[in-house]
């Protein structure tokens, strides 16, 4: 699918905040804007307190870059800008230079569904300094939410412990852009179907669906609407039950399920949407049982998330679908994940990567500087340390220790030398051209359930998991370290 093109039909390049047009038109003012340069996307705390997150929206990223482009429209809005002493606030040189700017940058990423963890990046951009600049906003606006949905998704997916979790989100999602990009990154978390019906037509999502409590108002009792229902769907019958008394209901949905039996269709089971849950799930369940009906499914909903369904799960609830909505499509109780896009190195004019490093009394906000990689360390299909290094090092495999990027007291040494090891930066991009073969969302799917196979259940744990270990490669921690002190001397020459 062409996100901009079916969605937005062009080009996206405004879509980002005007202070990074005004560095643009600065460093194209002060000749830097062709100066080589390398950013990091990445976060600092993984969200909802948890252990893991899980990777979105790299789909939506190189569909962006792909068409990023100032269109004629773009060019004469940015012209007709004025400052307060009315003068333009760009040059016709710069609006001139816009124009002909095409994305040439280099672009590395984790895929999609990849579990990843702070301060490692999720994508990199190599490329003119004033591209890499005006990429930052628009690519932390898809990946901060589409990572932050996908990672709610995973939680709610683990806690319903293989039971299908379905997506019923839309009506209460942020605004239509909110709700597509939601419905996407809870498929590729873990959801099974979405109730978006754009979402499956764009992104190849199955939906689900049945009725509401409005359909069964609208007849003149609910064993009414139950029959016609059947006769309008015989084959897809799942029965809303607590519109008015959730027994009755319960009784009403097996009278019509035997009538459909007598037509040969099975009826598929009840939702419950109101109540509690765990006591109505379980008469529903001994009531399907004695009739006869032991395969229709329990299917539960109002405002259910992964610690709910954790609760419903521990009460032994009878509940075997789950519908979520409100609190995974807007991650109710964390609404941003917070990445941040920093600069990593600039290339000097002798041609040379000078390493860039952000300076902060607080450690977590201290970036990682330099070209690196991302190295993940496994042993028998189980993950053991992830490793940020510097690509043009030379590292000693028998002698690795990694350390906190936050906490140098925080060391692992790794005998690597029996352990499997992938790289997780994939290159995206090269000079403006995608080399990427990008995978179905299927596809992508299965890589988060796959990825997150290789986590001990202490790192995925909703409360107070185990911290996984993520560390520096020593020359790369040394680096950063001699870089923080020269900064702080410096400013205090």
């Amino acid at each position: 699918m062409k996100i901009t093109k079916d969605l937005y039909q062009g080009s996206l390049a405004l879509l980002t905040d005007f202070y990074q047009l005004t560095m643009a038109y600065a460093y194209w003012k002060s000749g830097k804007a062709e100066q080589e340069a390398i950013f990091n996307l990445f976060f600092r705390k993984h969200p909802f307190h948890g252990g893991f997150t899980i990777a979105a929206g790299l789909a939506y990223v190189i569909d962006f870059c792909n068409n990023f482009y100032f269109h004629e429209d773009d060019l004469e809005y940015l012209s007709g800008m004025t400052n307060s002493d009315g003068s333009v606030v760009f040059e016709e040189a710069f609006i001139k230079y816009l124009k002909k700017m095409r994305f040439s940058c280099d672009l590395e990423a984790v895929e999609e569904g990849t579990v990843i963890f702070p301060h490692t990046p999720m994508v990199k951009v190599k490329g003119p300094l004033i591209q890499c600049q005006l990429l930052e906003t628009a690519l932390l606006n898809i990946i901060n939410f589409q990572t932050l949905i996908a990672t709610k998704s995973a939680r709610v997916s683990l806690a319903a412990k293989g039971d299908s979790v379905l997506e019923f989100g839309l009506r209460r999602a942020q605004g239509i852009d909110g709700a597509l990009a939601a419905s996407r990154a809870s498929y590729i978390g873990g959801c099974a179907a979405t109730s978006n019906v754009m979402a499956g037509k764009l992104f190849g999502i199955p939906v689900s669906g049945t009725h509401a409590h409005s359909w069964i108002m609208s007849f003149d009792s609910e064993i009414d609407a139950f029959h016609a229902y059947a006769d309008a769907f015989p084959g897809k019958c799942i029965f809303l039950v607590d519109t008015y008394d959730t027994e009755t209901g319960i009784k009403h949905a097996i009278e019509v399920g035997k009538v459909l039996r007598t037509k040969g269709k099975e009826m598929l089971g009840v939702r419950i949407d109101s109540g509690d849950l765990a006591y109505f799930s379980n008469i529903a369940r001994q009531m399907l049982d004695e009739a006869g009906f032991p395969d229709a499914k329990v299917v539960a909903s109002n405002d259910l998330d992964e610690h709910i369904i954790s609760s419903l799960k521990f009460q032994e609830a009878s509940i075997d679908t789950w519908g979520v909505g409100t609190k995974l499509v807007t991650a109710y109780d964390q609404p941003a994940l917070g990445a941040v896009y920093k600069l990593a190195a600039l290339k000097s004019d002798a041609g040379l990567w000078e390493p860039k490093v952000k300076v902060s009394q607080q450690s977590i906000k201290i970036n990682v500087p330099g070209d690196h990689q991302v190295k993940r360390f496994l042993k028998h299909g189980k993950a053991m340390a992830d490793m940020l290094y510097l690509k043009d090092s030379d590292i000693e495999k028998s002698k690795i220790t990694i350390i906190d990027p936050t906490d140098p007291t925080k060391r692992k040494k790794l005998n690597v030398e029996d352990l499997e090891e992938v790289n997780l930066l994939k290159q995206i991009f090269l000079g403006g051209k995608q080399v990427y073969i990008s995978p179905s969302i299927k596809e992508i799917k299965e890589n988060t359930k796959t990825g997150l196979s290789y986590f001990d259940k202490a790192h995925k744990r909703l409360i107070n998991p185990h911290i996984y270990p993520v560390g520096l490669e020593e020359q790369l921690y040394k680096l950063r370290t001699d870089l923080v002190f020269k900064m702080k001397n410096y400013e205090h020459e």
